[in-house]
């Protein structure tokens, strides 16, 4: 029976070089000269470092750049609050990896909603779904690439 697989995977390796390029260019700006502006990466968390709230979002603006001149896909980020002190402000970013249970709930009622006959199946943080038809996999996915989904989504192991 064909089926395919749901998935919301971030390359990693693109992070961490969009990262690495984002904090190049903000040590060689002017506007940032002798500033303690800077990104740190710690596994799926990023960190923006500035002396104030307006260099923050410029610093957010060069990795937002830099991520997506590397296709990743910036509805992955999970933008923390703001942290202020005397001569700092802080902000943390978590890189969401896979589908959450929510998530997987609402896309789950999408694929029923459809009308397709097609069956979906959560398992873990992936999606799993089969039908009889080919033609009603590929249907799922137009579909899915039309709706707003709040995570990026990627269609993968498809077999017939």
């Amino acid at each position: 029976m064909p089926s395919f697989d749901i998935v919301s995977n971030i390359d990693n390796h693109e992070i961490t070089n969009a990262v690495d390029q984002a904090n190049r260019e903000v040590t060689t700006r002017f506007d940032f000269k002798d500033t303690n502006a800077h990104l740190e990466l710690n596994k799926d968390k990023i960190t923006l470092i500035a002396p104030t709230d307006f260099q923050l979002k410029q610093v957010d603006e060069i990795l937002r750049n830099k991520l997506a001149k590397r296709q990743v896909d910036i509805r992955s980020l999970n933008y923390k609050e703001v942290s202020v002190s005397l001569n700092e402000a802080k902000q943390m970013i978590e890189v969401k990896q896979g589908i959450d249970t929510d998530n997987a709930k609402k896309i789950t009622k999408l694929i029923k909603e459809s009308g397709l006959k097609v069956q979906a199946a959560i398992q873990g943080e992936q999606i799993r779904v089969t039908g009889k038809k080919r033609d009603d996999l590929q249907a799922v996915i137009a579909m899915l690439r039309a709706a707003k989904v709040e995570i990026p989504l990627q269609y993968v192991n498809f077999r017939d």
